[in-house]
């Protein structure tokens, strides 16, 4: 099916099922440890075998000899898998470093060998007998040392915030030069770990030539094609699964090494291998998202309206890696006619920086957000005014090209209201509670809106059960429950008559879990894949055409005439398959965009400096809402996620030896229920036909897209501190705060 004209009329605006608040479909199996995560797989063979993955201990250097002597006569230990014994690999398109190292080592924990034996215990305690010897040498691990020389690169984040290296509308630095009133800051986010709950972790067997791995994957068919392309075999001879995935925020999107080695395993002891990643060992060896130093100047005529905006980040990454493009959102989020973004990336020996939830747009409205609320402060404006008189409904950087939907001022006034914004005194740190400063801030939510081709098959049974089978995942965002919404909308069926099977190679490509992007286009796919069946269905009842017919109630009707839907399938099963595409043409017409606004209340305490976030809101415009419980659930995630990239999450870089030092989730910090108070989210009304037939957008990213500036302006008008370097700890607020009575 080609997407290329607005979605009219169709079955989904019933709303019968589609955008009810039906509880997650595969939450009975996550609570009754009956869902089969991929180092759960016990039922692929007898004789399973355990690796333990050895990773280098420098960053920047090479093997000049390893030692598994002692290994070799280690109890239990069956083969040792090293870049001399696993023979010629190739490199997936996504992978910016080798995924199993050797003899040259490309940054810390970098994968050197596996250590395979007859069961975990006895695999861990060979690992570690492990001994290396290395030839350092002298790496580039200081961002602000070498952000001086970054050189200007564009970037793509593969999830929809692609940028050039440098972006201009007019002349910004005449117009800045004669703003009346004008800001130029920096601003710095650290790097961050994604930090899912399963570790990255895969099962591996084979069957002759023919590979099957059991992993933990957000993109079924992008590590199904790199991990063919990795081991030098036919894609046609791998499967890949992923029925359920405890996790991703973007570190799983792309082929990591416990795939790769479980593989490499398998082959060498001729059995199957389960690989899991230790979580030490996840934050150095994957990928992470990279510290950026970010310039915002911003300047203003009196009336508030701004005249010129410029944003310029820095990011590092390793040789052949993409700069953080934290510059994406300002393009986009307010009017200015004189306009500059760009981005510089400077060449790293620190682990890959990659897409980790709301690439570009997380770290880069961390900074926006914090100077709108400045320049407010210097215009005598209130912050929700400054952002509304500065609103668009037009691309500022191509004013011929509206925006399909754009409620962002709507996001604010509601918020407003519903938070009490009214009732925040402008004037920092005059609001006290006992011993907490008080103070309330607010930042505007913005995500682009992306869609991918996604397909589906769909089998109507003799039973009148309708089967959706797609390779798209889930990984705790509620895929299994909206796509049998979809289909039951489109068959008429209750969803307990509607199956779904997730998360195999072997099923239709779908657009998989990434770039807020999953929901929408799956789910159009599983709407083509239905208006098929339908047809087919109409054809094998002897209706002239589906068009004019009603699917209701498991039956289906033509004015007087009703037949149950089963009965098209008494002589066997009805298969369909389809898949949405997406023309680009018409996609770019107009500018796909999510808005929505965040309200943070927090405390500071007037002793200690300890900050607590008092209450949370979330006011969201992102298309149809396929099913409030699950988008209610990811914006709630969210908003926790950025609270955490505030206050707390922070990999601290070893700047001599080059790694991340707290690479557990003991010194990596991250949100617990301690720390999360009541979060509200409100859902607008809207629908976007451009976007596709489903009329939704994604939400997931959104809910995180501007919380930490939220928050930070929060302190602020708590304490009268502003602070423009994250996360936002007591060191830096403690010495500056007001006498304590």
């Amino acid at each position: 099916m080609k997407f290329d004209t607005p979605a009219g009329t169709n079955p989904i605006d019933r709303m019968k099922v589609v955008g009810q608040p039906f509880d997650r479909i595969d939450g009975r199996f996550k609570v009754t440890g009956t869902a089969p995560y991929a180092y759960e797989r016990h039922d692929v063979g007898a004789d399973m075998a355990y690796g333990s993955v050895v990773g280098a201990a420098i960053a920047k250097g090479r093997i000049s000899a390893m030692h598994l002597d002692e290994v070799r006569r280690a109890p239990g230990v069956l083969a040792i898998v090293t870049a001399e014994t696993a023979g010629t690999l190739g490199k997936g398109k996504y992978n910016v470093a080798k995924l199993l190292g050797g003899p040259e080592i490309d940054h810390y924990h970098q994968a050197v060998a596996l250590v395979v034996a007859r069961t975990f215990e006895e695999a861990r305690a060979a690992a570690g007998l492990v001994r290396v010897d290395y030839v350092r040498e002298d790496g580039r691990f200081d961002l602000t040392a070498l952000a001086p020389d970054a050189r200007i690169v564009g970037g793509n984040s593969d999830e929809g915030s692609a940028s050039p290296p440098e972006d201009r509308f007019g002349d910004f630095e005449a117009a800045f030069a004669e703003a009346p009133v004008r800001l130029d800051q920096e601003y710095t986010t650290p790097d961050q770990s994604h930090s899912a709950m399963e570790p990255h972790a895969s099962t591996a067997r084979w069957d002759g030539d023919e590979l099957t791995v059991w992993t933990s994957n957000q993109m079924i068919d992008w590590g199904l094609t790199d991990l063919a392309a990795t081991l030098n075999v036919p894609k046609e001879k791998v499967r890949l699964l992923s029925p359920f995935v405890g996790g991703g925020f973007g570190g799983k999107l792309f082929l990591r090494v416990d795939a790769v080695l479980a593989a490499l395993g398998a082959k060498a002891v001729k059995r199957p291998v389960k690989v899991a990643l230790t979580r030490p060992m996840i934050p150095n060896n994957t990928t992470h998202r990279p510290a950026t130093i970010q310039r915002i100047r911003i300047g203003a005529g009196r009336d508030g309206k701004i005249t010129a905006i410029a944003h310029e980040s820095t990011s590092g990454n390793l040789t052949g890696g993409d700069p953080e493009t934290a510059v994406a959102q300002t393009k986009l989020l307010y009017a200015g006619a004189n306009r500059l973004a760009s981005m510089r990336l400077a060449e790293m020996d620190l682990p890959e920086g990659n897409a980790m939830r709301a690439p570009g747009e997380a770290p880069g409205l961390m900074a926006l957000e914090i100077a709108m609320d400045e320049m407010a402060e210097s215009l005598g404006l209130d912050p929700i005014e400054f952002r509304v008189i500065n609103d668009t409904q037009v691309d500022p950087m191509k004013p011929d090209r509206p925006f399909s939907q754009r409620q962002l001022v709507e996001c604010l006034r509601q918020g407003a209201d519903r938070f009490g914004w009214n009732a925040r005194n402008p004037q920092p740190g005059q609001v006290r509670d006992g011993q907490w400063m008080v103070g309330i801030g607010v930042a505007a939510a913005f995500r682009n809106n992306m869609a991918l081709p996604s397909g589906a098959r769909v089998r109507l049974g003799g039973d009148g059960v309708v089967t959706v089978e797609t390779d798209m995942t889930d990984i705790g965002t509620g895929s299994y429950t909206i796509i049998a919404q979809t289909a039951a909308e489109m068959m008429g069926l209750p969803l307990s008559r509607v199956a779904v099977n997730l998360g195999d190679s072997a099923f239709p490509i779908s657009a998989g879990s990434g770039g807020q992007f999953g929901a929408n286009s799956s789910t159009a796919g599983v709407y083509a894949a239905c208006v098929k069946l339908r047809e087919a269905v109409a054809s094998k009842l002897g209706f002239n055409s589906a068009d004019d017919l009603v699917f209701a109630d498991g039956e289906v009707r033509s004015g007087n005439r009703s037949i149950p839907l089963a009965d098209a399938a008494v002589d066997g099963e009805i298969v369909a398959e389809d898949k949405i595409e997406f023309d680009e043409a018409f996609t770019d017409a107009e500018q796909q965009s999510t808005f929505g606004a965040h309200f943070v209340e927090v405390g500071v305490d007037v002793a200690t400096a300890e900050v607590r976030v008092r209450r949370m809101l979330s006011v969201c415009a992102a298309g149809r809402i396929l099913n409030p419980i699950t988008a209610r659930s990811q914006v709630i995630g969210a908003m926790t996620m950025g609270v955490g990239g505030a206050l707390m999450e922070e990999l601290a870089v070893d700047k001599r030896h080059g790694f991340f030092v707290n690479h557990d989730l003991a010194g990596y910090e991250v949100p617990v229920h301690a720390d999360i108070p009541h979060q509200e989210v409100i859902f607008l009304d809207e629908t976007d036909p451009r976007s596709s037939p489903m009329k939704a957008k994604g939400v997931g990213e959104l809910g995180l897209c501007g919380v930490g500036a939220a928050v930070a302006n929060a302190i602020h008008n708590a304490t009268g501190i502003r602070v423009r370097h994250y996360p936002i700890t007591l060191d830096k607020l403690i010495e500056k705060l007001p006498e304590v009575a």
